[in-house]
């Protein structure tokens, strides 16, 4: 079975990449190019060499989420970047809703790669093509910054207890991260909250009532019949607005595909916990009861986030960094009050929603390729980028132009936050903002840089002052301040000791993937069926949903699965798991 890269190869490869040249095209990149990862005294010297050198250089990168508004680095921080460094990246990013998955099975089957990715849940199908390096001596080495930032947390950077290679680094968290707001729940417009007084929105049937109840009085919206509640079901999306809120809604912490018990380590498909059959069939009863969205199954994401643009869709079950193009459209109309609120929805009362309990960081990130002939030069990139100086200007941008200090803090001058909240893509384009942190290791919000701001703008401050009105008179209404304020808090959770395990690396090959895509199969298929069934069909179609799952092995995966996970609550806290 695929595992991994051996070490020894690895090494090799890299040590023979590092006497190639430089990466992709580069002026004149000489003293880049001798440097080698040991720990000889010409080594240190063209190490320090390197550590200057910002003559140009360009990398290739692929990032596996979309990115709509990269601006091929002609942004302004992008051009404060390539000064600062000489670099220049030449990125290609996953288009529509696909996570990379198939770009990447291209790259792994034709060994094309580029300097570095961004690979998601995709990385052990690299490591296993003996594409990526082990970047442990590369960071020991040359990467200071990146080095203090990872801090304890380097233990959780390595691949498994089998192989302790770090093949890659977080970099879509940040390293002691603060949530100081909420972005998942069920959402409700702000204007549908308004109409009825703000009321207590604790369970699927508050949620259900006042989507209901708004329908009825005002069955259109603009001119279009109004939509009650809408889902995204456009390939891996189903995973976000519609299977797991099944897991969400019922008390359990977000893993991915499988739940966990805490004691035991046991894992299983989350989708065989009897309560989450529960959920299901509430959201039958929503399509019974016409108050979900037909198109659900059929409609493409782009269609889904254009009826969101609309603002006939009154709720959702999702997360915005989902929706948010739709909602943005909103706020750059002008329509606030067609924006939606965040509440910690769950089936009952007798549950409790998990989003904010501790999983450690424990994330997706950047990995370098072994076709990278410079990985030397593009280890220092990222840690510039992962700089003080790097952070601050991914974050904040260009003091004087998208930020002022005044008395010693960090200000976000009225006219950039208004444009930040209403004329959110078109700034993040031309600015540059947010585009880069997904590229490098970084602090995440509420922690403090040496002059005693915030490394980002995601502070309690600022985030209030980036709210519309609509949004702050419902967070008024009901006695908050932000949406976290409405969510069960970190400290009412013990932290998971098995970190994210949408993040575990699993078999690439063998039973377990065999197993596992029958098993999406199934589940994509029939747990539309059963939401768009009548009534009295749903339990026999559940049932047999149940039963599918176990017939294409569900019982074995789960299995090999519960064993990886013991192994990486051994690899993350030191526990001898049998």
């Amino acid at each position: 079975m695929k595992w991994k890269t051996p070490k020894t190869f690895a090494a090799l490869l890299l040590a023979t990449t590092l006497l190639i040249g430089g990466c992709g095209n580069s002026g004149d990149n000489a003293s880049s190019n001798t440097g080698s990862t040991g720990n000889t005294g010409n080594n240190a010297e063209n190490s320090q060499n390197a550590a200057e050198d910002t003559s140009p250089i360009t990398f290739t990168f692929f990032g596996a989420d979309a990115s709509p508004n990269w601006n091929n680095m002609q942004d302004e921080v992008g051009k404060v970047i390539t000064e600062k460094t000489g670099v220049t990246i030449q990125a290609e990013y996953d288009v529509g809703s696909g996570g990379g998955e198939q770009k990447i099975a291209l790259m792994t089957a034709s060994g094309d790669v580029p300097d570095f990715i961004f690979a998601k849940g995709s990385l052990s199908k690299l490591v296993d093509a003996g594409l990526v390096l082990d970047l442990t001596d590369l960071i020991e080495e040359h990467a200071p910054n990146i080095k203090k930032i990872l801090g304890d947390n380097m233990n959780r950077m390595k691949y498994s207890n089998d192989d302790q290679s770090i093949y890659q680094i977080t970099t879509n968290m940040g390293v002691d991260q603060q949530s100081f707001d909420a972005g998942g729940g069920f959402e409700i417009q702000q204007r549908v909250l308004k109409e009825f007084g703000y009321p207590e929105i604790r369970t699927v049937k508050d949620f259900e009532d006042i989507l209901r109840k708004y329908k009825e009085k005002y069955p259109e919206t603009d001119g279009q019949p109004t939509i009650p509640l809408t889902l995204n079901a456009d390939d891996w999306k189903i995973m976000i607005t519609v299977t797991n809120p099944g897991f969400i809604s019922t008390g359990a912490p977000d893993d991915g595909e499988y739940y966990v018990n805490p004691e035991t380590y046991e894992a299983q498909l989350h989708y065989k916990r009897p309560e989450e059959k529960e959920y299901f069939r509430w959201l039958n009863h929503m399509y019974n009861e016409g108050l979900l969205d037909k198109d659900t199954f059929v409609q493409k994401d782009d269609q889904y986030k254009a009826k969101i643009a609309s603002g006939r869709v009154l709720g959702l079950i999702s997360q915005e960094w989902e929706y948010q193009d739709g909602e943005n459209a909103l706020k750059a109309a002008g329509k606030d009050e067609y924006t939606y609120a965040h509440f910690p929805v769950t089936l009952t009362e007798d549950y409790v929603d998990h989003s904010f309990q501790p999983a450690g960081l424990d994330g997706s990130g950047i990995a370098i390729s072994t076709k990278c002939k410079d990985p030397v030069r593009l280890i220092k990139f990222l840690d510039w980028l992962a700089s003080e100086e790097g952070q601050v200007l991914m974050n904040w941008g260009i003091e004087g132009k998208h930020y002022n200090v005044e008395n010693g803090v960090r200000v976000v001058p009225q006219e950039i936050q208004d444009r930040k909240v209403n004329d959110t893509n078109n700034f993040n384009k031309e600015s540059g903002i947010s585009l880069y942190t997904a590229m490098t290791v970084h602090y995440g919000d509420g922690v403090k840089d040496s002059t005693g701001n915030y490394y980002t703008t995601n502070f309690p401050e600022q985030i209030v002052a980036g709210y519309t009105e609509a949004e702050k008179e419902t967070l008024a209404a009901y006695g908050a301040t932000t949406w976290k304020d409405l969510f069960p808090q970190e400290s009412d959770f013990e932290p998971k000791e098995w970190g994210a395990l949408y993040n575990m690396p699993v078999p690439t090959d063998g039973d377990y993937q065999v197993i596992y895509q029958k098993t999406q199969d199934i589940i994509r298929k029939r747990i539309p069926e059963a939401v768009l069934a009548k009534p009295d069909q749903f339990d026999k179609i559940f049932d047999d949903f149940l039963a599918e799952l176990d017939k294409a092995g569900a019982k074995e995966m789960e299995a090999e699965y519960t064993a990886l996970v013991k192994k990486r609550v051994s690899l993350f806290t030191g526990k001898d798991v049998q």
